[in-house]
């Protein structure tokens, strides 16, 4: 059998995931286990959160003009 490819999950519902993550082991309430669990799954809510922004900014593009004409130029990045 196939394993199935992890499809991304949509930025707005990675972040409210993330948040409700986030005042889960706020709140103090959980074992260490628990705790550990949702750290990870947060980790990988922020890697994949990341990404989609990175490919959003990828997609960007300002406007230039040259020679009178306005052209598209793929959107300088800065390197953080």
């Amino acid at each position: 059998m196939m394993a199935k490819k992890n499809l991304p999950i949509p930025f707005e519902t990675a972040l409210a995931e993330l948040e409700s993550l986030i005042g889960q082991i706020e709140q103090g309430d959980l074992t260490l286990e628990d705790s550990l669990q949702r750290f990870e799954r947060g980790i990988a809510l922020v890697r994949s959160c990341r990404n989609t922004l990175w490919e959003a900014e990828q997609k960007v593009e300002q406007l230039i003009e040259r020679n009178g004409q306005l052209e598209t130029a793929p959107l300088a990045l800065s390197a953080d």
